[in-house]
């Protein structure tokens, strides 16, 4: 079974569109207003933008660190 990627997941913007779009099509299902379904698809739009920044920086810093951490294993042999 494969493992699965979830800071690829979370970073996707196909995933909090669909996301957004379900809800959204909740809240009018279920018989809210436009403005609160509008409303609520730009938090959760907002949120993605948020936690997708966040992850990528912290793969960035990640991969920095590793890199580091590999050129001074190398500097000492």
């Amino acid at each position: 079974m494969n493992k699965i990627d979830w800071k690829r997941k979370l970073t996707s913007r196909k995933l909090w569109v669909a996301v957004a779009g379900f809800v959204a099509g909740l809240i009018l299902a279920f018989g809210g207003a436009s403005g609160t379904a509008e409303t609520v698809t730009g938090c959760i739009m907002a949120g993605a933008s948020v936690v997708g920044y966040i992850l990528g920086e912290g793969l960035t810093d990640a991969a920095a660190l590793k890199n580091k951490k590999d050129g001074d294993d190398h500097e000492q042999q």
